[in-house]
């Protein structure tokens, strides 16, 4: 991982703990969510996409108590996995093994926060 994609990160991270949810754009946030993450955790966000279990580990489910406990002690947690990949190459090649392509994206601040306040009121409304 380069110094760049830590300080980008980074940056993506404290700027999703400062921003009130108001500043985010929820359909933003679904339209990135849908085009770029639901094939592998499904509209649902509970791991239930086309690609959910072509990977390994099988893509997680997004709604478990576990996960909603990080995501409020972490704000970040979502949209960290964008940028750092704790997995490695594990979304990349899962995408290219399954003939998957996703045209790259310029990855904004705000798109983080977007991203961040569409997955967490998906998740609030599955509880």
């Amino acid at each position: 991982m380069t110094m760049k994609t830590v300080f980008i990160a980074t940056l993506a991270l404290l700027s999703l703990m400062q921003a009130p949810p108001s500043l985010a754009d929820n359909a933003n946030g679904k339209k990135l969510y849908m085009q770029r993450c639901a094939v592998c955790h499904g509209a649902d966000l509970r791991g239930t996409g086309p690609l959910a279990n072509k990977s390994t580990p099988p893509t997680p489910d997004l709604t478990t108590s576990a996960f909603k406990k990080r995501l409020h002690d972490y704000p970040g947690v979502i949209v960290s996995s964008v940028i750092l990949r704790p997995n490695g190459d594990l979304i990349p090649k899962t995408l290219r093994e399954n003939g998957v392509k996703l045209a790259p994206y310029a990855w904004r601040v705000q798109d983080f926060r977007d991203l961040h306040q569409y997955m967490s009121a998906v998740i609030v409304k599955n509880r």
